[in-house]
């Protein structure tokens, strides 16, 4: 699937967070993850839609935004995962690192983020219109990015579960804060973790296209 598939440790800021890295043969983009809610790089759902997009030209970056340490914290008080300011500066610093990567390098590069992992990945866009070309959301906090959502200028999509209201409505309301190219796209009968059948598998669907369009200047085919 990926040429290229590797564990690193990059440094960011006073820490060092791991990541794994895969680049397919002619990748056409890269696309970070920003994690949340207690989750990281090991999260099946959003290495199950690495997968997807590494099949169709892009390269990952699956990068935990906690250390060991601040993830055993973040356990017993989960104050952590919800410190937008500090998920941010951490998805931004990566995202600055990937131009001038040995691996990624040279790559457009989109943010997809998921939970609260959203709201930094929005953060980290509004502050690098020339780094970050396209954001995705995937049951996604963008609520909490606050007065940065005013600030982005990045096509943005989120995605929302049916069957998740209260995610929904706070979507719903951050997209009319948003003054970028935004669409929010309602998958059918989901809930929040998208574990129903099909449901996963439409949001990497459409994570897939919308970072196709805006990295690579062209959609997939179905």
């Amino acid at each position: 699937m990926s040429d290229v598939e590797l564990s690193v440790r990059m440094p960011v800021g006073d820490v060092v967070l791991d990541a794994d890295v895969a680049v397919p043969r002619d990748a056409r983009g890269a696309v970070l993850f920003a994690h949340g809610s207690g989750s990281g790089r090991h999260s099946p759902r959003n290495r199950y839609v690495a997968r997807e997009l590494q099949r169709a030209g892009l390269a990952t970056v699956l990068a935990d935004l906690l250390t060991v340490e601040e993830e055993r914290v973040d356990a017993l008080t989960g104050h952590l995962r919800f410190d937008i300011g500090l998920l941010a500066e951490r998805v931004g610093a990566l995202a600055d690192r990937l131009p001038e990567d040995e691996v990624v390098g040279g790559l457009p590069v989109g943010l997809f983020g998921a939970s609260t992992g959203a709201a930094a990945a929005l953060v980290a866009a509004a502050t690098r219109p020339g780094v970050v070309k396209a954001v995705v959301s995937r049951g996604g906090r963008p609520d909490l990015a606050g007065g940065a959502l005013r600030s982005v200028r990045q096509p943005t999509l989120l995605i929302v579960g049916e069957r998740d209201p209260v995610v929904l409505e706070l979507n719903k309301e951050a997209m009319r804060a948003m003054t970028a190219p935004v669409r929010l796209e309602i998958v059918p009968g989901a809930t929040h973790l998208f574990e129903e059948p099909g449901a996963l598998e439409t949001v990497a669907r459409l994570a897939r296209d919308w970072f196709l369009q805006h990295l690579a200047g062209g959609a997939a085919s179905a």
